[in-house]
C-alpha cells in the first residue's frame, strides 16, 4: 500500500491518497522539483532533503489525514544508513538477494545513501516487530524511532541507480477497512504490553540498534508479547524474516537467548545432542572438535546442518551448539544467524551420516542405559527410522516398507539398492528418459558388508519380489529337464529330441560366458534377472573371463547391443539388439574388490554400491527381523502389477532434480578440484533416477490397489495402458523427489569410499594409456640406452650402450631403426658427420 503525502497550499495538516498504479508512482517520484531536491540533499542542503516528496508505507490512511492513522496495511517501510556509497551497493545486493525470504517489495535509495526498504508485513505483528526481524535477516541496523504507522519516507527520483527494485503487488491491498480495524486492535493491545526490545538508552538517544548482537534482558519481554498473541500467525504467510509460531511454541527466531529462559528439546529422536555432536565430529572431521584455525568455517557448517532438526531456530542452535576453542557467544550467533539466513537445501549427507552412525552405536548403548530410542511399539518401526530417517521409512511406497521392515530399518538403504533392480527387471516394459536417452530400469547393485553384517537378511526379500517370475522359470526348467531325460534316452537314435528355447529369466552367476548369453537371447526381449548372496561366485566362476562378465554388464546397464559369434555349428552364436539384465551381488568389500578389479574401464561407475552398518558390537535382536507371510504378500501384490506398464516415460520433476544435484556437485568439485567425484556424478544421476523411478512405480501400484484392489488394479492396467503414465506424472511430489536426493549422495559416497584411492592410482598408473597426457613413457630397455646416451653421440656410441644393455645379439639394422623411432618420436635429432643431438 502506497500513500502520497501532501499539504494544501503547502501548509496545514499532512493529508493521503493512495497510489494505485506503478505509472502514477514513477511520475510522482521522478518531477524535476522532486529530482533537483534530492540531489542538492545529498550535497548536503538539509532543507532540501525535507521538501523531497512523501510516502506513506504502514497505514490504510482511509480518512485522507495522517495525523491519528489506526488502521495498519499490509505492507510496513524499513529505514536503513548505510553511511556511503559502497556499503549502499553492497547491502543493496544482499537484501535483494534475499527478496523472497523477507516479502521484498520495494527497495529504493536515500538522500544520504541510506536505503528504503518496503516488505510484506505478517498479519499479527507490528511495524516494530517486523521491522525488527528484518533486521535480524539481513543483518541491518534497526532504527528504534521509525516504528510508528505515520512514519513516512522521504523518497527520491525513480532512476535506476536509485529506484532498485519494484513489485507491482505493492500496489494491491490485501486488508479491507473493517480487517485493518480488528488488526489495529491487536497490535494495540501487543503495544500495550510494552515489548521494548532495545534498552531505553538506545531509545533516548535515537541510536541506531543491532539486535543481532544484543544479549538485553529486554528481548525476553518480546518473545513473551510475542507469544501472547491470540492469533493464529503460524498459518500466515511469512515475511521479513521467520514466520511467527502458534501459541505454544514463542518466536524464538526473532532473537537469541535473554530475559526469560526458555527450554528446548535435549535430544533428536531420543539421541541427545550431545551424543550427536560428538558423532558429528568423529565422522565429518576425524574426530576433531573446532579449533581457533577452523571454527568459524567449522561452526558455520554445523549450524547449516542442525539447523534441519532444530526446527530452523536460531535460540534452538544457540543453545545446541557450544562455543568452540574460545568463540565468543557473539560470534558464534552471527555464525548461527548467517546459516539461518543461507539457502535452505535437502538434508545434509554429513548429517545423514552422523545419525546413521549414531543409530548404530545405540545398538550397544541402550544396554548401558546411555541414552534410549523409544521402543513401546513392537509392529512399529518408527523409534529406529533416525537411522535413514532421510528416506522417511514410514512413508515408503508398499514393497518397498514392507522391504525395509522385514530386513529392519538398519538395512535401509542396502535393501532399497537391493531391490530396485528386481522392481527394474519386473517393470521390464517401462523406458525411462534421462537426459534425453531412453533406456529401461537397466541396473546393477553390489551390498557390500563384513561377514555377518545381516545382508542374508535380503535374501529372503529378493525372493519375495521375484517369486512369481521364478514361478515361471521352474516351469520351464521342468520342461529343460524332461527334454535331457529325452536326449540321453535317444543318444544313440538317429531322430533326437530338439532343444526347446526356452525363455528362463532368474539366471545363475555361477555359469559360463556362453550360457549366460544363450540364456540372455532367450527372455523375449524382456530384462533377466540375476542375483547371488556371495558375489566370490562371479570372482571364482568368472576368474579367467572376468573381462567378459564386465563387458556383458556394461552393455546390459546401457541396454545397447550384444552379439556373440562362433565359428562352429554347435556353439553359441547370439545377437541381442537390446541387452536387458538386472544383477544384484552380495559381499564382502573384499571379495567387491576382486570382482570389480578394474577401474578405469566404466564398469564401477555403473556399479549402485551400498553398505551395511557396523554391527560389530550390536546386541542380538530379541525378535530378530524376519519377512512375515503378510510382508511377503504385500510385496508380492506391487510385483504382480509390474509387468503390466508398458510405453516410455519422462519424468520432467524427475530430470530436473536430477540436473540440479549435478550442478551442486559440479560446483562442489569444481572449488576442490576433485575429478574423481565429478566424473562419478554422471553415472550416478542416472542410476539414481532409475531407482527413484522404481520407488515412484510401487507408489503408482500402491495407489490403485488401494482405489481398486488388486482385482480391480490389476485390470485397470490393462484397459487403460497410459494410466500408469498419468499416475507416475503425479507422483512426482517432493516426498518421491527427496529420495533421489538420498539415493544420489548416498551412491556417491559409498563410490568414493570403496574405490577413489583405486580410481586415482589406476589413473596415474603408467599402464594407463591415458595417464600420460601425451608425454611419453619410459618403460623399456631402449629407454635406459637413451638415458645412458650423451647430449651429443654417434652411431657407434649407441651400438656400445645398446650391445652392454641388450647384449652381444644387438645388430647395426636395430640400432639404426632405434635411431631412426627416436627421430620419429622427436627424441633427437640427425647432426652433421653421422651425429645425433638429444632433444
Amino acid at each position: 500500500m502506497i500513500n502520497y503525502i501532501y499539504q494544501k497550499d503547502g501548509k496545514g495538516p499532512k493529508l493521503a491518497r493512495p497510489v494505485t498504479t506503478r505509472a502514477e508512482y514513477i511520475a510522482l517520484r521522478n518531477a524535476p522539483e522532486n529530482a533537483k531536491n534530492f540531489y542538492d540533499a545529498r550535497g548536503g542542503d538539509e532543507a532540501a532533503k525535507g521538501n523531497q516528496i512523501q510516502f506513506n508505507y504502514n497505514d490504510l490512511l482511509p480518512d485522507g489525514v495522517l495525523k491519528g492513522c489506526k488502521h495498519p496495511s499490509s505492507t510496513f517501510a524499513h529505514d536503513i544508513d548505510c553511511g556511503d556509497a559502497q556499503k549502499q551497493l553492497q547491502l543493496k545486493d544482499e537484501i535483494l538477494a534475499k527478496k523472497d525470504e523477507i516479502g521484498l517489495l520495494e527497495l529504493s535509495g536515500s538522500a544520504r545513501y541510506g536505503l528504503h526498504a518496503v516488505c510484506r508485513r505478517q498479519p499479527g505483528r507490528t511495524v516494530r516487530e517486523c521491522q525488527y526481524a528484518l533486521s535480524m535477516a539481513t543483518h541491518t541496523e534497526y532504527d528504534t524511532n521509525a516504528r510508528g504507522l505515520a512514519r513516512v519516507m522521504f523518497t527520491g527520483p525513480a532512476t535506476e541507480d536509485n529506484l532498485f527494485y519494484l513489485d507491482d503487488a505493492i500496489f494491491e491491498e490485501k486488508l479491507t477497512l473493517e480487517e485493518s480495524e480488528k488488526e489495529y486492535q491487536v497490535l494495540k493491545e501487543r503495544e500495550r504490553k510494552r515489548l521494548e526490545e532495545v534498552p531505553n538508552e538506545a531509545k533516548k538517544a535515537n541510536k541506531h540498534y543491532r539486535p543481532w548482537e544484543d544479549s538485553s534482558p529486554k528481548l525476553g519481554e518480546v518473545r513473551r508479547g510475542l507469544n501472547d498473541s491470540k492469533q493464529s500467525l503460524a498459518q500466515t504467510t511469512p515475511s521479513c524474516g521467520h514466520p511467527i509460531p502458534e501459541q505454544s511454541s514463542p518466536t524464538r527466531s526473532l532473537s537469541y537467548s535473554g530475559g526469560e529462559e526458555v527450554t528446548y528439546p535435549s535430544d533428536y529422536h531420543g539421541i541427545p545432542f550431545t551424543e550427536i555432536l560428538k558423532k558429528y565430529w568423529e565422522v565429518n572431521n576425524r574426530g576433531f572438535e573446532p579449533t581457533e584455525g577452523d571454527r568459524d568455517t567449522l561452526t558455520y557448517q554445523l549450524a547449516c546442518d542442525l539447523r534441519h532438526i532444530c526446527g530452523k531456530n536460531a535460540d534452538w542452535l544457540d543453545q545446541v551448539i557450544p562455543c568452540y576453542d574460545g568463540f565468543t557467544p557473539e560470534e558464534k550467533r552471527q555464525k548461527i544467524q548467517s546459516a539461518l539466513n543461507s539457502e535452505l537445501e535437502a538434508f545434509p549427507a554429513r548429517l545423514r551420516n552422523t545419525l546413521s552412525a549414531c543409530a548404530s552405536a545405540s545398538v550397544s548403548a541402550m544396554d548401558n542405559g546411555k541414552w534410549k530410542m523409544d521402543n513401546e511399539d513392537e509392529g512399529d518401526d518408527g523409534q529406529l527410522s533416525i537411522i535413514n530417517s532421510q528416506l522417511s521409512i514410514k512413508k515408503m511406497p508398499q514393497g518397498v516398507k514392507e522391504s525395509i521392515d522385514a530386513a529392519g530399518p538398519l538395512l535401509a538403504m542396502p535393501v532399497l539398492t537391493a531391490i530396485c533392480p528386481a522392481i527394474g527387471a519386473l517393470a521390464t516394459g517401462v523406458v525411462l528418459d534421462v537426459h534425453g536417452q531412453k533406456r529401461g530400469l537397466n541396473l546393477i547393485a553390489y551390498i557390500a558388508g563384513d561377514f555377518a553384517s545381516g545382508k542374508g537378511n535380503i535374501d529372503p526379500v529378493i525372493e519375495a519380489w521375484m517369486s512369481e517370475v521364478r514361478a515361471l522359470d521352474k516351469m520351464y526348467q521342468d520342461q529343460e529337464d524332461e527334454w535331457r531325460a529325452k536326449y540321453l534316452a535317444a543318444k544313440n537314435k538317429k531322430d533326437q529330441p530338439k532343444e526347446p528355447k526356452l525363455p528362463v529369466r532368474c539366471l545363475t552367476l555361477n555359469n559360463t560366458v556362453a550360457n549366460l548369453a544363450e540364456r540372455l537371447a532367450n527372455t523375449e526381449g524382456k530384462h533377466a534377472f540375476s542375483f547371488t548372496p556371495e558375489a566370490d561366485t562371479v570372482a571364482q566362476k568368472w576368474k579367467s573371463t572376468v573381462s567378459d562378465f564386465s563387458v556383458m554388464l556394461r552393455q546390459s546397464y546401457d541396454g545397447s547391443r550384444y552379439d556373440r559369434e562362433a565359428r562352429s555349428a554347435e556353439a553359441v552364436n547370439v545377437h541381442i539388439e537390446h541387452l536387458l539384465w538386472d544383477v544384484v551381488m552380495c559381499g564382502t568389500p573384499d571379495a567387491l574388490y576382486r570382482v570389480v578389479n578394474n577401474y578405469t574401464d566404466g564398469f564401477q561407475s555403473r556399479i549402485a554400491v551400498a553398505r551395511t552398518p557396523d554391527n560389530t558390537f550390536a546386541k542380538l535382536e530379541d525378535k530378530p527381523f524376519v519377512l512375515t507371510p503378510r510382508q511377503q504378500e504385500r510385496i508380492q501384490q506391487i510385483a504382480h502389477l509390474l509387468p503390466l506398464m508398458q510405453g516410455e516415460v519422462v519424468l520432467p520433476k524427475l530430470e530436473a532434480r536430477g540436473r540440479e544435484w549435478l550442478e551442486k556437485i559440479r560446483l562442489e568439485t569444481m572449488m576442490n578440484d576433485d575429478r574423481v567425484k565429478a566424473r562419478q556424478r554422471f553415472r550416478v544421476c542416472v542410476t539414481a533416477q532409475r531407482m527413484t523411478c522404481c520407488v515412484m512405480l510401487c507408489k503408482v501400484c500402491e495407489g490403485l490397489i488401494q482405489k481398486h484392489g488388486l482385482n480391480g488394479a490389476e485390470s485397470q492396467l490393462k484397459q487403460k495402458p497410459n494410466l500408469w503414465k498419468e499416475q507416475l506424472l503425479k507422483s512426482q511430489t517432493p516426498q518421491m523427489l527427496e529420495i533421489y536426493d538420498v539415493i544420489a549422495d548416498s551412491l556417491i559416497e559409498n563410490a568414493l569410499y570403496f574405490f577413489r584411492d583405486r580410481i586415482e592410482n589406476a589413473f596415474r598408473s603408467r599402464d594407463y594409456a591415458g595417464g600420460t597426457n601425451g608425454e611419453r613413457m619410459r618403460r623399456s630397455k631402449n629407454d635406459s640406452i637413451y638415458a645412458r646416451l650423451d647430449p651429443q653421440f654417434t652411431e657407434d656410441q649407441a651400438m656400445q650402450h645398446s650391445v652392454a644393455i641388450k647384449g652381444a645379439g644387438v645388430t647395426r639394422n636395430s640400432v639404426r631403426q632405434m635411431l631412426k623411432n627416436w627421430r620419429k618420436q622427436g627424441l633427437i635429432e640427425r647432426l652433421e658427420n653421422n651425429r645425433y643431438r638429444k632433444l
